[in-house]
């Protein structure tokens, strides 16, 4: 399984307009190589660099497998967005206070749907997730502040 992203590389800078100094919107991601037994993806978008631990971005659960293309600021049909660390249910760009920071996108295919609230955070994904991975997936991406 392979998650790229058009607007940035692997280990790369991501462009300011999806941060806090820019537009604040997700960027592009491109899906592929997905096990054919796939019930549903799972997106988790984190920042282990954070001053105070890790901090998340972004969470999206029960995505459908068939899924290529998670757009710029979109969500797919049917997925379900998590509770970040913003205290939404959305996409919040890297904002770091100071220094570069890396942003991991880990992308899990999982052998069930997920049957949990839309106010679970990360730790409750998680739980969720274990014993259900099939394969996993992860692009790293880099932002400082200007």
């Amino acid at each position: 399984m392979k998650i790229t992203s058009t607007a940035f590389t692997a280990d790369a800078a991501l462009p300011a307009k999806y941060t806090c100094d820019g537009d604040n919107v997700n960027p592009p991601l491109q899906i592929s190589s997905v096990p054919a037994e796939t019930k549903s993806l799972v997106l988790i978008v984190d920042d282990p660099d954070a001053p105070h631990g890790d901090w998340v971005h972004w969470l999206l659960w029960n995505i459908d497998p068939k899924t290529s293309e998670i757009a710029e600021n979109s969500v797919p049909d049917g997925a379900i967005q998590g509770i970040t660390d913003f205290g939404t249910a959305a996409w919040g760009g890297p904002c770091p206070p100071s220094g570069t920071h890396r942003y991991f996108f880990k992308l899990y295919a999982l052998d069930t749907t997920l049957e949990i609230s839309s106010s679970s955070k990360k730790a409750e994904l998680e739980e969720a997730i274990r014993g259900n991975i099939l394969d996993s997936a992860q692009l790293i991406g880099t932002y400082s502040r200007p």
